[in-house]
This record gives C-alpha cells, structure tokens and sequence, in this order.
C-alpha cells in the first residue's frame, strides 16, 4: 500500500495525503463498477409462483384463442355457397384529362389524394397554369410515381398555336373578346370573317416596362405582370434574365416570353451600401433585416467597405448572396 501511495505521489507530483486519498476514490470507483456484476451472480432472479387457479384460467384463454383462430388447412377448406365479402381497394380510372379544367373530385379519381386535389385547385384560382406536362411536377408533394402513371393521359391545350381556317372559331371566342371598347381585346386574336392575325409584341426593357406590356406576353395575365414589376422594383432592376426564375408563379411558358422580348438595356439602382440605412437594405429583395442590421453595425464598428469582397467577413452574408448583390452595391 505505501509502495503504491510513493508511485501515485511521484508520479502526479501531490503531497503524501492527496495521494492516499486518490487511492481511495479509485477503490470506490472500483467497487462501485463491479457491484451490479457481483449482484447478478450472487441473487438469483426470482420465479414468481403462479397458482393453480391463474393456470387454469390461462390454458382456457389459450384454448379459446386456438378455437377462434382456425389454422391455415382451415382456412383453405371453405364450405360450399357460402360468401365471404372481399374488402376492395379504392378504384382508381385513367382517363384523358386537362389539368387545367379538371375538378377535384376528378383528380381523385386518378389516384391523388384529397389534399393534393385542392393544392392544385388552388394554384389554378391564383392564376397558375399548366403549360407543359411537366409543369404538374412543380406543385409541392406531387409525387414524380403518380407523374409517370398519369403523364400518356395529360391533354394540354396548346394556347400558342393558332386556330387555322376553323369556321367555328368564332364560336369560340366570347363576346368580350371581340369587344373592341374591352381592353384585355388587345391581348386577344382579332378575328375577320375566317381569317385573323394576332397583335404584334415589340421587344422592350425590362426595367422601365409596366404592366400594360407585359399582359400581351402570352401566359402573363394582370397578376402576374404586377407581381413582375413589383419583383423588379424590389431588386432594383433586373441584370440577367436568369432572375426571372426567381419570381414567384412563373411558369416555363411566361419565362420564355420575358427571354425573348424583355431586353436589359437600362441599369440597376444602386446602393450606397457605405451610407445606407438599414430601412434601405432592407427593401431590397435579397437582403433581409437581419442582414441589414448586421451589414449596418458592422460598418460602424470596423469603418466604411472598401468593396463587396470587404463584405465576406460577415458571417451572416453567405457568398452566393454576396455574388447576388454585388450589382447593386456601391462604395
């Protein structure tokens, strides 16, 4: 015992008392690890007794689950005549159908869940629409399975291509469309007799547009031209057509109209990010209050930014974010 209190002593370099007492701490941590395998070995796990009564009563519950749960030769010798009911799943039909006009209770009938009939009701109500069979995939939870089941029965009536020589096109326009005192006539076919010719859309800028404009762009209507210049106002204004993707509600078709005749001829506005107030950060599309504060605050404790690499000490702006604003930062 002395000889292992000298070898504790020299070698944590303590006093002759604190080695003895570390001695004994490690004796107890000893036992203590060792008394749940000396319990197991030396009391024996006990058997409770079951009397004669509960027995009994179990080999009759045992005897009654046996009777009610034939066994599976049972099973397979079904008597003559006699009807078992089968439960049937819930039928699912295929059908050709339009996603554009199709109602919920015929969604159901395709397969889709109640929830998600209503989801692309909804979407539907707020001006979406489906240009592309694809397009269905972008409702959230529409699952890519029931895409592949359902895609050789999608019809989708093709708005861009024209009517030809069909002598009940004019049937098929309404009376506001051939309105000419209507001024969503504009964005319509003018019709004459058998023959018509759609109105002409000029290349523009983007960033000085309204939304006169943009509502003849096929697959834009009022909504969404507003919710376009409202995007842009945020921003600044646009630098690449890539950010159209950006807008909310925007489908493939309205992307390819702003590409084709939205020209990016005027300049963004620009931040003075040096002298900008966190409400003015803050209005900007990509920078959200948090970010502005920190990006104010840190430019009162560290001095002005010398450029938008200056901005990556911030630990809150990520660099994508950095290489989005850049644009419409100034120093």
């Amino acid at each position: 015992m002395k000889r292992l209190i000298a070898v504790l002593r020299d070698y944590f370099g303590v006093s002759h008392q604190e080695a003895r007492g570390m001695l004994a701490l490690l004796a107890f941590t000893a036992l203590l690890l060792l008394a749940p395998l000396a319990y197991r070995l030396w009391v024996p796990d006990a058997v409770p007794d079951t009397s004669a009564a509960d027995k009994r009563q179990l080999d009759s519950l045992v005897a009654l689950l046996e009777t009610e749960n034939p066994t599976d030769a049972e099973r397979d010798e079904k008597p003559p005549g006699r009807y078992e009911p089968a439960i049937k799943a819930p039928s699912v039909e295929r059908f050709a159908f339009d996603p554009n006009t199709l109602d919920p209770e015929g969604w159901q009938r395709l397969g889709a869940p109640r929830w998600l009939a209503e989801r692309i009701i909804r979407y539907r109500s707020k001006g979406g629409r489906f240009r592309q069979k694809e397009d269905l995939l972008k409702i959230y939870d529409f699952s890519p399975d029931l895409y592949a089941e359902l895609e050789p029965y999608i019809r989708l009536v093709d708005e861009r291509q024209p009517y030809g020589s069909n002598k009940n096109y004019s049937e098929r326009l309404s009376a506001s469309e051939l309105n000419p005192a209507n001024p969503m006539a504009t964005r319509k076919t003018a019709f004459t007799g058998e023959r018509f010719s759609k109105s002409v859309v000029q290349p523009f800028d983007i960033n000085t547009v309204d939304t006169t404009e943009l509502i003849k762009l096929r697959g834009i209507g009022s909504k969404l031209a507003a919710r376009i210049v409202k995007f842009r106002d945020g921003l600044g204004g646009f630098v690449s057509p890539e950010q159209y993707a950006e807008i909310f509600g925007l489908d493939s078709l309205a992307r390819e109209e702003l590409t084709k005749f939205g020209r990016i001829e005027s300049p963004p506005k620009k931040i003075a990010v040096n002298t900008a107030t966190v409400e003015e950060l803050d209005r900007h599309v990509y920078v959200s209050k948090r970010q502005a504060e920190v990006i104010v605050n840190y430019r009162t404790q560290h001095g002005p930014y010398s450029s938008a690499e200056s901005l990556r000490t911030i630990r809150i702006l990520d660099a994508k974010t950095i290489e989005k604003l850049k644009p419409y930062l100034e120093f």
